[in-house]
């Protein structure tokens, strides 16, 4: 399946094409940075840290070991990552569920294309998603046997988590308190404060490093990576973004309104119902829209408009901006049909438009959805540690709600965890259709 999504869907686009770009500047010229174009003259090399430097790093060490721009190679190492990513889980639920249960496991993380889909492009989820189902794993073993092996093991999911993307730092966030207080009932408190200790510091040293390389090329205290994607200087488009949290609820605004600002027009037919619900209102974001337009330029004072008509639509709304369209945001990332990296329409319920894509996208939507609620019923079977693993979840789904452009990949780390739990409901179930079978007399 995952050699299918590679040969069929490739895509190497967008953020793929930054990383690679940083990635091959740090490889040849030494230089953590992006190659910046001038007219008339040849492109120059800026230092950056809109990027973290794990998934640039893995790219580099992918175009040294395979040749300068070999996607292929990257694409194949990426579905062995994902492969390695279903055995990981497999073996985390074999371990606390046993082995029945620990091959249903397998079975559904080798077969679930929401994760398996993402092997065909060279972004962070294969890697970010394989750092879970390893701290998963490693987790359970540090609690079943402390031994160095699985304490440096576990430090490396925990660092190279974060390293890949700053929300990867929630795994060692949710796990390190929890090493204490279930190391404490196995073991003692003194000791698992000591292993927790040793593995948060181990997984601590390369931000020391990054922050130290920040600070002495921009000057600015940064142990991750800064929330809006730009260097220090450059311009920044919060106005513009604030009004977006002001009506953008799914992806495909996402994709067709908030990506392309700047650089593109604003479609206003685009636009949802909430965009514009008042009369004053439409005058001036039209307005507004129109000025951007002229020149696909986000100039301080139309981005200043846009902030003043945010704050307005804030005032008049304050439910919705706070609690309604954030908690949509939330459930278009965990519910909607995983489709984004497949050949299908970007509004594929428009049943009448293109029939097969919005069946597709139904089955897509159907599945995830199984997948979604095995998981919840599964939480009532699982033996151990699931609180621990709930809470990331939760804590991840928190930080969700406060992202004004919602993509359905955000949730995908938290699938290690998803298809742990629905493995146990479907071995509950499987249990309960044999108890249920009449004796052979």
């Amino acid at each position: 399946m995952r050699v299918w999504f590679i040969r069929v869907f490739p895509q190497i686009q967008g953020d793929s094409l930054l990383y690679a770009d940083i990635a091959r500047n740090w490889l040849f010229h030494g230089i953590y940075g992006r190659s910046v174009l001038h007219a008339g003259g040849p492109p120059t090399i800026a230092p950056t840290l809109v990027r973290l430097p794990g998934y640039p790093g893995f790219l580099a060490l992918c175009f040294a070991a395979f040749g300068n721009q070999n996607y292929l190679a990257v694409l194949y190492l990426q579905a062995i990552i994902d492969l390695a990513t279903c055995l990981l889980i497999a073996g985390f639920v074999r371990r606390l569920c046993g082995p029945r249960t620990g091959m249903l496991a397998l079975w559904l993380a080798a077969l679930c294309p929401f994760t398996a889909n993402y092997v065909a492009m060279p972004l962070t989820e294969t890697l970010s998603i394989f750092c879970v189902a390893l701290g998963l794993y490693a987790f359970a073993a540090v609690l079943a046997r402390p031994h160095w092996g699985w304490l440096l093991t576990l430090a490396f999911a925990w660092s190279y988590g974060a390293l890949l993307r700053p929300d990867g730092a929630l795994l060692a966030a949710v796990f390190f308190p929890a090493l204490i207080l279930y190391g404490g009932r196995s073991f003692g408190f003194a000791r698992s404060l000591r292993i927790a200790l040793f593995c948060g510091v181990l997984a601590a040293l390369p931000f020391a490093a990054w922050t130290l390389r920040n600070w002495s090329t921009f000057k600015v205290f940064q142990p991750l990576a800064p929330r809006s994607a730009t260097d220090p200087g450059e311009p920044t488009a919060l106005g513009f973004q604030r009004w977006t949290r002001t009506w953008l609820a799914d992806f495909a605004s996402t994709y067709e309104i908030y990506w392309n600002v700047p650089g593109d027009d604003i479609d206003v037919h685009a636009l949802p119902e909430r965009a514009l619900d008042s009369p004053a209102n439409n005058r001036e974001t039209l307005n507004l829209i129109a000025q951007y337009n002229a020149a696909d330029l986000l100039t301080p004072q139309i981005d200043a408009g846009f902030a003043a008509l945010a704050a307005e639509r804030i005032r008049a709304h304050p439910f919705r901006y706070y609690v309604t369209l954030p908690l949509l945001r939330l459930a278009d990332m965990w519910f909607r049909p995983r489709v984004e990296m497949l050949n299908i329409e970007l509004r594929w319920w428009q049943y009448r438009m293109h029939y097969a894509e919005t069946r597709i996208a139904y089955a897509y939507g159907a599945l995830n959805l199984v997948y979604l609620l095995a998981a919840f019923i599964g939480v009532f079977y699982w033996p151990q540690y699931k609180t621990v693993m709930v809470s990331y979840c939760v804590v991840r789904s928190l930080l969700l709600l406060t992202l004004e452009a919602p993509e359905p990949r955000y949730t995908l780390e938290c699938f290690p965890i998803v298809i742990a739990f629905a493995a146990v409901a479907l071995s509950a179930l499987l249990d309960r259709f044999t108890r249920a079978e009449p004796a052979l007399p």
